[in-house]
């Protein structure tokens, strides 16, 4: 932290700790004051709802308040229709986690809460009720009662209390992002360093706009924030998906134009330092963007069926500059025009998409079954345990094996964050024993708990507060709150509350031995299915001649690379490379751009055109490591020797421009395109 940052700032996460104990205590006192039967659960809820952020405490409460209703509604159908049939009971239960918990993992954005919530709130009411199903519906209501008296809470106090709002965090991430993506475009024109560095930074770029997707979905729910803003970042992260493939495109052609080439073009070297020079320099001593753009139109000449591969080179790089230049002047005014508070509909975009794309996340459809069934079954183990022990306290165990699979399927490694959750659940479980056994008993007035309890849960608070921790703190706050059980009389058990205990710790060791056995597939092999998944979605895309949106595709295939950058030592030498210079993102995309062109073709082109896309989708999905196979190169060589004949001359010029990019990103290392003139196919 830097002296001169504002207090607030400063001290972020010891105010949020403060907020969100005080949010706690409120929803504590309210829930003995309405004589709820579980205030506890509000208490937790307040722990499990806040989030730094005022719109993701927005968003995630929402979303629990539609998840426990739809848990509660489904319990209430479940319960006493099945109650005479245990192993029938534990059946659907377990089965509707699973389903919830498939749908949650394939969901991805905030609004999986729902569904993940809708399963597991079936496990926690419906194993601690089976003792009296009669009182089912009375149970289900209270516990909506609890759960959202709790939110309340938590999005009152978050909202009002030093709100921090989402908008800020998302600009001030999107300005870093562009201020890098600015530094790295320079470093590709000037060819400056070594190609480790500019991939470092792809990489780190590639990264960093999930890490904003993740962080924008919450603006819908931020009442802080500005709706004009809220726009502006989406109109801006837009054309951050297509800005980085633009620049590894760049990068690639002045790699296949190479040194040589450059010195004896050098009107094309001094564009490329003017450039560099506009990209990063400020507004005030900027130049117009149509000056530049009329630079590079000067010095892009027409292609003819002569043309070298130098001018093909040298043209597509030139097309690929002009995106650029459009991409950074529409980036930079509607920064502008959100930090002066201006309407961006009165902006005249140079860069359009061809439609308003939603984000796009890969979804991964095995995973998440493998995931589901794994809770499913560790349901039943548990449930087979309970019913078989006839162990009166045994409802716990059941009920914990459907949170902690829930609450870690979407990581890597799932059963190792369950492990942690349970050691530190093992720490919560000895917390509470000390508050229930030796400090609780002598507490007789609802000011003196509090004060007990806050050093406790304003170090829970804290932990959560910091993303390295924020995990150990949930499980503490959460777990501590739960086992503690404050209500309006004091009723602790030791028998009874080390039985429950240990339940709860059967319920998270079972949870973790059925997940390292169904997800025992570990990084490297989900590393290998998104690689695969995304040469898959580039067989589609070539199948349908590009009938996908540019913008779309950009994001499925960034959101990929994203998840794929966090596990990047665990691929091969030749699909880690693919990965650093986004290949498969580029090749997708230049598919898209050849629909640009595929309508305005001569018949006879467009037939080599399609013939050489049916050889790409079969190549894609026959994708099992290495190289593509050398038959391909022919057929992307003839078409690319068909295009320069086309005389359609603003069609061609599109189609070879994306025929390049694909050229380039299949065969890096092919030697260059020959004209027909003087060799049918290149070897």
């Amino acid at each position: 932290m830097r002296a001169d940052e504002p207090f607030l700032v400063r001290h972020a996460d010891l105010i949020f700790a403060l907020k969100t104990f005080a949010a706690s205590m409120l929803a504590l006192v309210i829930a003995l004051a309405m004589d709820l039967p579980r205030p506890y659960w509000a208490m937790a809820t307040v722990y499990i709802t806040s989030q730094p952020l005022a719109g993701a405490t927005s968003s995630k409460a929402f979303f629990r308040v539609m998840g426990t209703l739809v848990g509660a509604t489904m319990t209430v159908a479940l319960v006493p229709n099945l109650i005479n049939a245990p192993e029938l009971l534990c059946l659907a239960i377990a089965l509707w986690v699973g389903l919830c918990l498939y749908l949650s993992l394939l969901d991805g954005t905030p609004r999986s809460y729902v569904f993940m919530l809708a399963g597991y709130t079936v496990a926690l009411i419906g194993f601690p009720s089976v003792s009296e199903p009669g009182a089912i519906f009375d149970t289900a209501v209270a516990r909506l009662e609890e759960i959202s008296l709790g939110i309340i809470c938590a999005s009152l106090v978050s909202t009002i209390v030093f709100p921090r709002s989402v908008a800020p965090a998302v600009a001030h991430r999107v300005d870093t992002w562009l201020l890098d993506a600015r530094r790295l475009s320079q470093v590709v024109l000037l060819r400056e360093g070594n190609g480790d560095i500019s991939r470092g930074k792809r990489l780190k770029l590639a990264t960093d706009i999930v890490e904003i997707d993740t962080l924008s979905t919450h603006l819908a729910y931020d009442r802080l924030s500005d709706r004009n803003a809220v726009t502006g970042l989406g109109e801006i992260r837009l054309r951050m998906l297509t800005l980085l493939p633009v620049i590894a495109s760049i990068e690639d052609r002045l790699a296949a134009l190479g040194e040589e080439a450059l010195r004896r073009q050098p009107e094309l070297k001094r564009l490329l330092e003017d450039l560099a020079q506009w990209i990063v320099s400020d507004v005030s001593a900027r130049q117009p963007a149509d000056r530049i753009r009329g630079v590079i139109a000067e010095q892009q000449a027409g292609l003819n069926d002569n043309a070298s591969w130098e001018r093909i080179i040298t043209t597509s790089l030139l097309s690929r500059a002009r995106d650029l230049v459009d991409l950074s002047r529409d980036c930079r005014a509607l920064t502008e025009a959100i930090g002066e508070g201006r309407n961006i509909s009165t902006i005249d975009f140079a860069f359009r998409s061809e439609a308003g794309a939603a984000p796009v996340r890969h979804r991964d459809r095995g995973l998440a079954l493998w995931s589901a069934a794994g809770a499913a079954t560790a349901i039943l183990i548990c449930c087979a345990f309970w019913i078989g022990t006839g162990w009166p306290d045994g409802a716990s165990a059941p009920m914990m094996a459907a949170v902690a699979c829930s609450f870690f399927a979407a990581q890597d490694e799932p059963a190792r964050f369950i492990r942690s959750f349970g050691l530190w659940s093992l720490v919560a479980i000895v917390v509470v024993a000390i508050y229930l056994f030796a400090l609780v008993p002598a507490i007789s007035h609802i000011e003196v708990l509090i004060v007990a309890l806050a050093p406790t849960f304003l170090l829970y608070g804290f932990l959560i507060a910091r993303p390295a921790t924020a995990g150990t703190g949930m499980a503490l706050a959460a777990n501590t709150a739960t086992l503690l059980a404050l209500q309006s009389t004091y009723i602790a058990d030791f028998a009874s509350y080390a039985n429950s205990a240990v339940a709860f710790f059967i319920g998270v060791v079972v949870a973790e031995i059925v997940t390292r056995i169904a997800r025992g597939v570990g990084a490297e092999w989900i590393a290998n299915r998104l690689v695969l998944s995304s040469w898959l979605t580039i067989a589609i895309a070539a199948e349908r001649r590009g009938k996908r949106d540019r913008a779309e595709f950009a994001g499925l295939m960034l959101h990929r690379l994203g998840l794929l950058v966090q596990r990047i030592a665990f691929l091969s030498e030749s699909d880690r490379r693919d990965a650093d210079s986004l290949v498969q993102l580029r090749i997708g995309i230049n598919i898209i751009d050849l629909r640009r062109a595929r309508y305005g073709l001569a018949a006879s082109t467009i037939a080599v055109i399609d013939d050489m896309l049916d050889q790409l989708a079969i190549a894609c999905r026959n994708y099992a490591g290495g190289g593509m196979p050398r038959e391909l190169l022919a057929s992307v060589d003839r078409a690319l020797g068909q295009a320069v004949t086309d005389p359609n001359d603003s069609a061609r010029e599109d189609a070879l421009i994306g025929l390049v990019g694909i050229r380039r990103g299949l065969f890096p290392a092919a030697p260059a395109y020959r004209p027909r003139a003087d060799s049918s196919v290149a070897a």
